[in-house]
């Protein structure tokens, strides 16, 4: 019911935007997540954003080179992808949690699993 976009073949230092968004319902009381899953690896989180957008949480190894952000307006979650590595190669998928009594560590982590999760885009790093 989530819907990505952006990804796409970039070489190693490049950027790429992802958007999440959905036609279906207000993301506005959601917990915003991107999670990632690479070929034989397992799904993990990489960033997640308050409902209101004032707070954020990354994974370790993307800290300084992703930043999350939310329009509510446009009813959109962004994920801007810079400093691009080999590793970054995933597939990139966006989930919504219902902002009541959780942390954005608890979505990120999935101890808390998400209501809804998009289709996922493809995102290859590659010279």
């Amino acid at each position: 019911q989530l819907v990505e976009s952006g990804g796409g073949l970039v070489q190693p230092g490049g950027s790429l935007r992802l958007s999440c968004t959905t036609s279906g319902f207000s993301l506005n009381s959601y917990v915003i997540g991107w999670f990632r899953q690479a070929p034989g690896k397992e799904r993990e989180g990489v960033s997640c954003i308050s409902s209101s957008g004032r707070t954020t949480y990354y994974e370790d190894s993307v800290k300084g080179r992703f930043t999350i952000s939310r329009d509510n307006a446009k009813n959109t979650v962004y994920l801007q992808m810079n400093s691009l590595k080999a590793e970054d190669t995933s597939v990139y998928y966006c989930a919504a949690a219902w902002d009541v009594g959780i942390t954005l560590r608890d979505v990120c982590s999935m101890s808390r699993r998400p209501d809804y999760w998009g289709q996922g885009t493809q995102v290859t790093v590659s010279s």
